[in-house]
């Protein structure tokens, strides 16, 4: 926990209680802005805009934040409109950007639903905001890309998430197989050629320092290259 961030413990009750009543006032302003169109019983209303969530939180963003997520978990997953929900992920993601919370909330929770559009929904709200921060918010892409090649049967898209945590993550403690995902996804697609071709560059780029990690390449490149030879017969 950082210096600038206090524990919920530390947060007196009477915030607390401002903050529930702020969030209250402003759900049921931005619902009521609709009245040709008023939410049914149950129904996620539009989510408030940024400003109005930092007006809301009294100083404590982050405290602020973690309601509003509770606040979502209390609906049901089966009558959630997406586009609503996304919009509400995203607000709470802005009033905390160092929260993973939203992210993995979208990846490991509301992509995980039998419904492939609305988890494309949540996993592209993934991509879109693991791009803002990727040093910080690949784990949830890497759930992403791993979802989409097991659930939806998506390669390309699986391949485009794992491409996008090669090509944008800088940070030397992101872990090597993280960046090996598209390697395996290109497998999968028998794009055996474009995968010799990474494993090959990530050997010779002198990127590795595990020994171990440069023998299970090596071992993975003999194997690519076997296959290949094989399919040219």
């Amino acid at each position: 926990m950082s210096r600038e961030e206090r524990p919920l413990a530390a947060v007196p009750p009477w915030v607390w209680a401002l903050l529930a009543a702020a969030l209250a006032l402003q759900i049921g302003w931005q619902a009521t802005r609709r009245a040709n169109a008023p939410a049914r019983a149950g129904e996620l209303p539009p989510a408030p805009s940024v400003q109005a969530l930092r007006l809301a939180s009294f100083g404590e963003p982050a405290a602020t934040a973690r309601l509003c997520m509770l606040y979502l978990q209390g609906y049901e997953l089966q009558r959630l409109d997406y586009a609503r929900l996304v919009d509400w992920l995203g607000a709470v993601l802005a009033l905390d950007p160092r929260s993973l919370y939203p992210l993995f909330a979208a990846a490991r929770v509301y992509a995980e639903v039998p419904d492939p559009a609305r988890s494309r929904l949540a996993l592209e709200f993934v991509y879109r905001e693991f791009l803002r921060d990727p040093n910080r918010r690949w784990p949830a892409l890497a759930h992403a890309a791993l979802l989409a090649k097991h659930r939806l049967k998506d390669l390309p898209l699986a391949l485009r998430y794992a491409e996008a945590i090669d090509r944008h993550t800088t940070a030397p403690d992101v872990p090597l197989w993280a960046k090996q995902m598209q390697i395996f996804v290109l497998e999968d697609m028998d794009e055996l050629e474009a995968a010799r071709i990474i494993v090959g560059g990530l050997l010779q780029s002198g990127r590795l320092t595990d020994p171990a990690e440069a023998a299970f390449l090596k071992q993975r490149l003999d194997e690519l290259e076997a296959k290949l030879s094989k399919s040219r017969q």
